[in-house]
């Protein structure tokens, strides 16, 4: 098993397993699931204008995510990452399953702390609350970026390629991390058997973490080990029925409006608040901080 597990794999084997696994799962598995999704809400008359037309905005703020997503990973993946891998990382590591699986289990922490970030700091929460301003849960609402969610993922992975792994193995796990997260955004799967729902985050737990329920607030960050939450004090079991959304309500289908209003709220507060410090303060606090009067 370790003679299998450490002999070194041909890059063109490794990204078309990734390929089935991160790009093909949009056609085989998301898609088909969306669909029944769409016929379980005409089956229990719950397919309204409003759900067609988020799902829609979602859509249409993941093509925007998608862009600037490009432009910095051309930037980020080929210079910054490179340059980090060529001059700064320990001895680069050979490509076996060993670096394959390691690398995605490093990706999936660093998701935690990244994901813990995003809802515990103003500049975070402001373009995160995007992804949680939906008050429905089905696959498309895993699509609904906000513009600066492609930014902060940087920041966590760069300790991962200075430990030696290649930055394009980084990112296909980082890929990866976020499939499995989409397969998580539906209400169709229950609780699953409890040993899946101890260590692996599920559906379940994920409905949590959407939750605007007071208890559900900051809850299950986790990728796709639930243990992460468990361990560092983070998680909430799926117990009282889950309202979705965020404390202040959107109230918008408009695209851009949901791209948006994240930032456009951050800058709002920012206007209210004197003083450099304050205002930088209030980017780097949690959400809800305002300095004393």
């Amino acid at each position: 098993m370790i003679e299998f597990l450490s002999k070194k794999l041909d890059w063109i084997d490794v990204h078309y397993v990734f390929y089935i696994l991160n790009d093909l799962s949009l056609l085989y598995i998301i898609i088909p699931f969306f669909v029944l999704e769409l016929i379980r809400y005409t089956y229990l008359k719950k397919l309204s204008k409003n759900l067609i037309l988020d799902s829609v905005a979602n859509i249409l703020t993941f093509g925007g995510f998608f862009l600037i997503e490009i432009i910095l990973g051309l930037l980020a993946i080929t210079k910054v990452y490179f340059w980090v891998y060529d001059n700064f990382s320990l001895p680069h590591l050979e490509l076996n399953w060993i670096t394959i699986i390691t690398c995605i289990l490093l990706a999936d922490f660093a998701y935690y702390w990244e994901h813990r970030m995003m809802h515990r700091i103003g500049i975070g929460w402001a373009t995160h609350t995007v992804h949680h301003s939906s008050e429905h849960f089905n696959m498309s609402v895993a699509y609904r970026f906000g513009p600066l969610d492609a930014i902060m993922p940087i920041l966590f992975s760069l300790p991962i390629v200075i430990l030696g792994y290649d930055p394009i193995l980084v990112l296909l796990c980082e890929v990866f991390v976020q499939v499995f997260q989409t397969l998580l955004h539906t209400e169709i799967i229950g609780k699953l058997t409890k040993p899946i729902e101890f260590i692996f985050n599920t559906p379940s737990h994920h409905r949590v973490h959407h939750g605007s329920n007071r208890q559900y607030w900051d809850k299950n960050y986790a990728g796709i080990l639930i243990i992460w939450d468990r361990i560092l004090g983070t998680f909430e079991p799926e117990v009282e029925k889950v309202r979705y959304g965020i404390s202040e309500p959107l109230n918008s289908t408009n695209p851009i409006k949901v791209f948006f209003h994240g930032i456009s709220r951050l800058f709002r507060k920012l206007k209210k608040v004197n003083g450099f410090k304050n205002k930088f303060l209030v980017c780097i606090k949690p959400p809800d901080w305002m300095p004393n009067k």
